[in-house]
C-alpha cells in the first residue's frame, strides 16, 4: 500500500517556541527532536488529520484518514522523533488500518510490511531537503 503525499501542512501555533521571561529559545532548544524531522514528518502526513503533536517528547499522532478512492479502508499513524540528530534510526513509525466490517463499524487489519518503511523513509528524504535548503540559505 503506498500512501500519497498531498500539500503541505501548517501546523498554526504549534511551531515548537514557548512563551518564557528568559531571551527567547534558539531553534536547537526550542523542541526536544530534530527540527528538521519534525517539520518533515507534518509535511509527509499533511493528507492526514492531525490527532496530536508534541514537539517536546516527538510525538507525532494521526487521525484515522479515509482515502476516497477506497472508503472501505482506513488507516492511522504515530510518528516517534527519538533524536535531536538527523539519523535515519532518529524515527520510528507505526501505522494502522482498519476495514469497514459492513455493519457500520470498523475491523483491524494487518497493514504491509513495508508501509511504516515507506512513510520513514519519505520522511528522512524530506528532512534531507529541508536541512538541504536551510544551508543554501
Amino acid at each position: 500500500m503506498g500512501l500519497a503525499v498531498i500539500g503541505f501542512f501548517g501546523l498554526a501555533g504549534c511551531n515548537g517556541f514557548h512563551k518564557s521571561s528568559g531571551p527567547p529559545p534558539t531553534p536547537a532548544t526550542a523542541i526536544g527532536v530534530n527540527a528538521y524531522l519534525w517539520r518533515a514528518t507534518l509535511d509527509t502526513l499533511a493528507f492526514m488529520p492531525l490527532a496530536s503533536a508534541d514537539p517536546y517528547g516527538g510525538v507525532i499522532i494521526t487521525d484515522w484518514y479515509v482515502n476516497p478512492e477506497k472508503p472501505d479502508e482506513r488507516f492511522k499513524c504515530t510518528v516517534y522523533i527519538l533524536d535531536t540528530r538527523l539519523r535515519g534510526d532518529a524515527i520510528k513509525v507505526t501505522v494502522f488500518k482498519q476495514i469497514a466490517n459492513g455493519q457500520g463499524g470498523w475491523t483491524d487489519a494487518p497493514v504491509a510490511d513495508q508501509t511504516p518503511e515507506d512513510i520513514e523513509n519519505a520522511i528522512l528524504t524530506k528532512a534531507r531537503q529541508l536541512r538541504l535548503s536551510n544551508l543554501r540559505g
